[in-house]
């Protein structure tokens, strides 16, 4: 009989063991799954707090809509009747001391018109003109494997990009978009500068697919993201899930793997899936000949903080979900979402739910990353109050650390996944790597990646 062992059981791993739970039932195989995970619960980065009154995303709060993987999963899980989605509303920078409305028909801050590059307030008349060489310079030289930030900057112009894109653009991939390649962040956008002559008149003729005023952007769940984490586990009857089983090691067992644990037992498998992070992985593969591939990958800090209050959501100042504060002395944070404003779900009561995030790109992180909670409940505090204008005291909050835990894809990011995997299945044949250090950070691509690794999981077997 064969074993299949999947390390780490955040979404990606969870994706996996599903599709082979699915095939092993299809196909009456007599294939033993087994998942262990490190912690006492499934889910990773998806994690859902209770408080009362409030529900709350520690991690990632949404999946992407739109995704066509997404919707076929769910329903296929049986939870389509828990989904909720997202409100809309503005988005804002704040800037100069004041919160500035992002265009609202502009995508990740790229204008979609000309009338929406010039009725922004985030530029000034220069860039707006700078921003126009768009329509007349041709692509000569730009692939996918270039960097999105000369790109965007080449066409639109420094200021337009520093100003308006890269804001936005750089909160949602967590990194300098000059570290950052058009095809790991917005390759249409080459293929309309190709196609159209104009990034601009590209996004113009396709905007329905993403300003489309009914469109469903982000869903959830009613009780939070676990709802399909624990759909997922419901749904694995035939499977073995070890909680707070922490992997230690890997050794070659003839023409098998065994995997030791920290408790002192160990498994013997036949196929090894690592969906754990890379710094994880590399410690439990121990090969000098990976040690300069896996330091090429590169993972960032994050700090989220929850605020709730009891006081109405209606003291928000504006219609909107949220801003987002450009890397300045202004504010300590990155962003705030405005969560019971976009997520009508996450307060029972309508009272105001706000989530700020603490980035290690930000300028003041190195004074923050170490402050005790209080502290880092008081620098919260003030950057509410300041750009919100709010001084009632919380009466709930949740701090959330994820420690060198963000993947952050630089330009060299593919290349060196490619060269990693190779010399894996050179040393270690039938030991995949899997999760968002290598394939992609949202839950939709993390889904798919799961079930990509379970396909290559079956054609061993």
């Amino acid at each position: 009989m064969k074993t299949v062992l999947i390390v780490g059981g955040g979404i990606t791993g969870l994706s996996a063991l599903y599709e082979l739970h699915k095939w092993k039932k299809a196909n009456q195989s007599d294939v033993h799954l087994i998942l262990a995970e490190a912690s006492d619960k499934l889910g990773g980065k998806i994690r859902t707090a209770r408080k009362p009154g409030f529900i709350i995303e520690e991690g990632a709060d949404s999946i992407v809509a739109r995704k066509e993987n997404v919707m076929p999963f769910i329903q296929e899980l049986g939870i389509e009747e828990e989904v909720v989605y997202n409100a809309t509303g503005r988005s804002y920078l704040y800037t100069e001391g004041e919160l500035k409305p992002i265009p609202a028909d502009a995508v990740f801050g790229i204008p979609t018109s000309i009338e929406s590059l010039a009725k922004t307030t985030l530029v000034s008349a220069e860039g707006k003109v700078e921003a126009l060489k768009d329509f007349y310079t041709k692509n000569e030289s730009f692939t996918m494997h270039d960097s999105i930030g000369d790109f965007l900057e080449y066409f639109l112009g420094k200021e337009f990009v520093e100003k308006q894109i890269a804001p936005v653009l750089s909160g949602v991939y967590s990194g300098k978009l000059s570290d950052l390649t058009i095809g790991s962040t917005l390759p249409y956008i080459l293929e309309y500068k190709d196609r159209y002559g104009s990034i601009i008149k590209g996004l113009e003729a396709n905007k329905e697919k993403y300003l489309s005023k009914n469109e469903k952007k982000f869903l959830s769940f009613k009780n939070g993201l676990e709802t399909l984490i624990q759909a997922i586990e419901d749904h694995l009857e035939e499977a073995d899930i070890l909680k707070n089983k922490k992997a230690s090691q890997i050794r070659k067992a003839d023409n098998r793997y065994q995997v030791i644990f920290t408790d002192g037992e160990s498994i013997e498998a036949d196929q090894v899936v690592l969906s754990v992070p890379h710094h994880a992985a590399e410690i439990l593969l121990n090969q000098a000949n990976l040690e300069h591939e896996f330091a090429q990958l590169k993972t960032s800090s994050l700090i989220s903080v929850y605020l709730g209050y009891d006081v109405p959501d209606q003291q928000l100042p504006m219609e909107g979900t949220g801003f987002i504060a450009p890397n300045s002395e202004e504010l300590a944070c990155n962003a705030c979402t405005w969560t019971s404003r976009k997520w009508k779900h996450t307060t029972r009561q309508g009272n105001l739910l706000v989530r700020l995030f603490y980035k290690s790109s930000h300028p003041s992180f190195p004074d923050i990353k170490d402050l005790h909670e209080e502290e880092l409940l008081r620098v919260a505090r003030a950057d509410i109050q300041k750009s919100l204008g709010i001084t009632a005291e919380p009466v709930t909050s949740v701090v959330t650390s994820w420690s060198d835990n963000m993947p952050t894809y630089r330009i060299t990011h593919p290349k060196t996944v490619e060269a990693l995997e190779r010399k894996l299945a050179q040393a270690y044949p039938g030991v995949l790597l899997a999760g968002c250090s290598y394939y992609g950070v949202g839950i939709p691509d993390c889904i798919e990646n799961g079930k990509e690794t379970a396909e290559k999981i079956i054609h061993m077997l």
